[in-house]
This record gives structure tokens, C-alpha cells and sequence, in this order.
């Protein structure tokens, strides 16, 4: 079978995950609805599950936006991760699993918007396209969403393992080997921190608008001297 050596770069993004065997053939994404600060035991439990059970990241993924172009850019620089098994209950605030679907199903638009999403900030606009391509042409995304038993994850990755098909959940999983593309390494060109979590009053709603428009303001700049 097929595998990939990865580069020395790899994974190129940080984050809070767990790095495992670079040959494995699925990473886990635990959808995290709390502050990072008070994340519960149960959801450091499907995240343990994930690396325990031989796959090659896992860890949690809060956002829409930032949060899943750092889960696309650690993914398409290891060929041989193929699937992408998404658990753990949804998030209310930034709908971040119903999010994935809808971009493994119909993409982007021209403004790298997840097309068909009712997440409120669905931009993917700090990578390229032809990397979110990429992602969507290299995964299979298991939709797990709301799944928070740890031998449910822990059958998942076992599932994708196996050398011939096996039946999961509606799924059939096997390796298929690394995908046939060299590792695409590469890092998301502008970060916007946060908020991890919606507005909870008029006041921080006023403050979140005035920091996305300052962040703009500074990327035009930017883009000007450029």
C-alpha cells in the first residue's frame, strides 16, 4: 500500500491536538462548544480515543473559520490521512460540524464562503482555494456530530484501517493509501483571533464589529505596500 513520507514541517499549523502516526489513514476533529479553558473531561476523552485508537491528529476544533483552515492546512500536508471523522456535540454558536458537511458537499463561492451553511462566519479566507480543494478531493468526512462515546470514535478509526471495506455507520472505510499528490505545507496567511464564542451582550457585540473592521483596515493596508 501506497503511503507518503511526510515533511519535517508537518504538521505546519498548531493547535490543540495530539499528533500520532503519520501514516495512519484519519484524523478526528472534536467540536468543542466551551471556552478551551473549561473543556470538559468527556471531550479530552474522545480526543485521547482518537490518538489511543492509531490516528495521525485529534484533537478539538472550536471555529468555522480559522479554527477549520488550521485543520485544512495540517491535513493537506500529510497524503496519507484520508478521512476526517468529526464528533462531539455541535456548537450552537458557530455550527462548526454542519459547517464541514456543507463544505465537503458544495465548497466554497467566489468569496470563500461555504456554500449552503448556516453558520454565521463561514470564511475560509486565509487559504487559497486550490488548498480547500484539495482537502474536500484528498478526505472523507465521517459525520459523527453529537457522538460523544469514545468507542464509537475508537471503531471509527479502526474502521478506516482495515485493508478491505468494512461497513460503519452507513459508511464503507477501508485505506485506500495516500492520496496521489505531493504534501501541500503551508500555513494560513492571516490570522484572525477570535472570539471563540458569539457575543453574549450588545456591548461585546460592538466590540467584536470593531475589531473585525480594524482587521480589515489593516489587511487592506497590507495588501497596498504589497
Amino acid at each position: 500500500m501506497k503511503k507518503a513520507i511526510v515533511p519535517g514541517t508537518y504538521p505546519p499549523e498548531e493547535g490543540c491536538f495530539l499528533r500520532g502516526n503519520d501514516n495512519s489513514p484519519v484524523a478526528v476533529a472534536v467540536i468543542l462548544k466551551w471556552r478551551r479553558d473549561k473543556t470538559p473531561p468527556e471531550i479530552e476523552a474522545l480526543v485521547r480515543a482518537g490518538i489511543e485508537s492509531g490516528a495521525a491528529l485529534s484533537g478539538t476544533l472550536q471555529t468555522e473559520n480559522v479554527g477549520l483552515e488550521k485543520v485544512i492546512c495540517n491535513i493537506i500536508a500529510n497524503p496519507n490521512i484520508r478521512y476526517l471523522v468529526v464528533c462531539g456535540p455541535e456548537s450552537p454558536g458557530h455550527l462548526t460540524g454542519e459547517c464541514i458537511g456543507n463544505l465537503m458537499k458544495n465548497g466554497v463561492d467566489d468569496k470563500k464562503r461555504i456554500i449552503g451553511t448556516k453558520s454565521p462566519a463561514p470564511y475560509l479566507a486565509n487559504i487559497p482555494v486550490e488548498w480547500i480543494e484539495r482537502f474536500r478531493q484528498q478526505i472523507t468526512h465521517v459525520d459523527l456530530i453529537n457522538e460523544g462515546d469514545p468507542e464509537v470514535v475508537r471503531n471509527a478509526v479502526w474502521s478506516c484501517y482495515q485493508e478491505e471495506p468494512v461497513d460503519f455507520r452507513g459508511y464503507r472505510l477501508y485505506d485506500p493509501g495516500a492520496f496521489d499528490g505531493e504534501p501541500i505545507v503551508g500555513t494560513i496567511t492571516w490570522k484572525i483571533t477570535g472570539p471563540y464564542h458569539p457575543p453574549e451582550n450588545e456591548k461585546e457585540k460592538a466590540a467584536v464589529e470593531k475589531m473585525q473592521k480594524m482587521i480589515e483596515t489593516l489587511k487592506a493596508r497590507g495588501q497596498k505596500r504589497s
